[in-house]
């Protein structure tokens, strides 16, 4: 259970995020994981997992949201870090659910319920800004890169440690059907120096 935050929630949109957190460690959603800052409850990372059967499977897409102090009166912007061939990196993206159309945004959103849009729209071609063109070819190998890009990022590393683990876990082998229980694969992996693993 993540529970470092130092942002006291003494705003409406700290308390709604925090109900927020709250509510993605109970019931969490399948592919995503997300996380505020521990110093910023207003900017959350998020890791999307590559839907199977498309281009983006075996990928991890990580990015950022800001919220506003206005928040969920007011909606939040939206990046992705990886590269993925969908969406151009460190780049704001325009979609419904985003500061580019306050217009279109509800309230009733929430941080659940906006990455599943955004996982569904990296699955449509249609263009919008901030997204790119790239062959299926070009979007598979990126999928296949995506965690050594990701693992570049001590952001990521340091707020995604599970993620990292697992991967750690698929390249030693021990995740091989029989051999070790999924709780003992990252009992072992936490047990290693990852630093060490990963050279």
């Amino acid at each position: 259970m993540y529970t470092g935050l130092k942002v006291m929630a003494t705003t409406l949109s700290a308390k709604r995020l925090r109900k927020e957190l709250i509510a993605l460690q109970r019931d969490p959603v399948e592919n995503i994981t997300a996380r505020p800052l521990e110093s910023n409850i207003l900017v959350w990372h998020y890791v999307l997992k590559g839907a199977k059967g498309s281009p983006y499977e075996g990928g991890y897409y990580h990015g950022k949201l800001k919220f506003p102090p206005e928040y969920p009166l007011k909606p939040p912007s939206i990046m992705m870090l990886t590269p993925s061939g969908r969406f151009k990196p460190n780049t704001r993206l325009c979609l419904s659910m985003s500061d580019f159309h306050p217009e279109t945004w509800n309230p009733m959103w929430s941080v659940s319920t906006i990455l599943m849009g955004l996982q569904a729209f990296m699955l449509d071609s249609a263009p919008t800004l901030g997204s790119i063109e790239t062959s299926l070819g070009q979007k598979k190998k990126l999928a296949a890169s995506s965690m050594a890009f990701n693992l570049t990022s001590p952001l990521f590393v340091q707020m995604f440690p599970e993620i990292r683990c697992m991967r750690l876990v698929r390249v030693s082998g021990l995740g091989q059907p029989g051999k070790v229980s999924r709780v003992q694969m990252v009992e072992e992996c936490r047990g290693r120096d990852l630093e060490k693993t990963e050279g």
